[in-house]
């Protein structure tokens, strides 16, 4: 299911009102790779569903720099949902996922492991409604920066 903000609260409410555990994760995921789908796969088992925030095309450009992203948003929201792990993604233009966490009050909240020595600006939000915070570990050597480094490296 690919929606808005409401759409996605509704769906939410749903599987709270059924007893499901919901698990929230959000990144750019521009040019989809084995990577991303570990993580999604580790994400989803920690739950009933996997919602993916999807940062938009202007979130995306600003964090990530010019000539990016490769893939649009549309585009990236769609492959996303091909994925088994994934239940539903919702494209946001903000920097961090602050309002969408603060609206699905996702009972875990994903995020890669690199988060364990650096600040998780959306851990404060997620704690004060009692969410739980896990981080997953990376997939070694499978990176989308390595990946375009090596795709301009060609002949």
């Amino acid at each position: 299911m690919q929606s808005d903000f409401e759409n996605t609260r509704r769906w939410r409410d749903e599987l709270r009102a059924s007893g499901q555990t919901l698990v929230f994760t959000n990144g750019h995921f521009d040019l989809l790779h084995v990577g991303h789908l570990d993580y999604l796969e580790k994400a989803r088992a920690l739950g009933d569903a996997l919602c993916v925030g999807l940062n938009g095309d202007a979130s995306t450009r600003r964090l990530k720099g010019e000539g990016r992203p490769l893939v649009p948003a549309v585009e990236r929201a769609r492959l996303l949902l091909a994925l088994r792990p994934v239940s539903a993604v919702v494209i946001f233009d903000d920097d961090e996922a602050h309002g969408l966490i603060q609206s699905l009050e996702p009972d875990i909240y994903v995020k890669g492991g690199d988060y364990a020595h650096k600040p998780l600006p959306e851990r404060p939000t997620v704690e004060a409604y009692g969410g739980r915070v896990v981080l997953i570990d990376y997939l070694p050597d499978h990176s989308t920066s390595g990946l375009i480094r090596r795709i301009q490296a060609l002949p």
